[in-house]
């Protein structure tokens, strides 16, 4: 080996700790950032589900009967 080789694989396994503490954090944060995208990406896809469940829902109506009530107030009225 070269006088340049050595020197710079003596520099390498000097600083051999601090490059594997550097390779895991930056795979952690990928890690971290994946899932985060995975889970925001599955909330999204949820989301946009249920509204459309929500939009084809039948709409319940409810019908009322207030002849008894109109006629009450028309009798108020016409009695001025």
């Amino acid at each position: 080996m070269s006088q340049a080789k050595v020197d710079r694989y003596k520099e390498e396994k000097k600083n051999r700790k601090k490059t594997m503490a550097k390779e895991k954090r930056l795979h952690l944060l990928a890690v971290v950032c994946g899932w985060l995208v995975v889970i925001a990406l599955a909330g999204w896809a949820g989301v946009s589900g249920y509204r459309i469940y929500e939009s084809k829902k039948p709409v319940e109506t409810i019908y009322a009967n207030v002849d008894a009530i109109t006629d009450y107030m028309n009798s108020l009225s016409t009695e001025e």
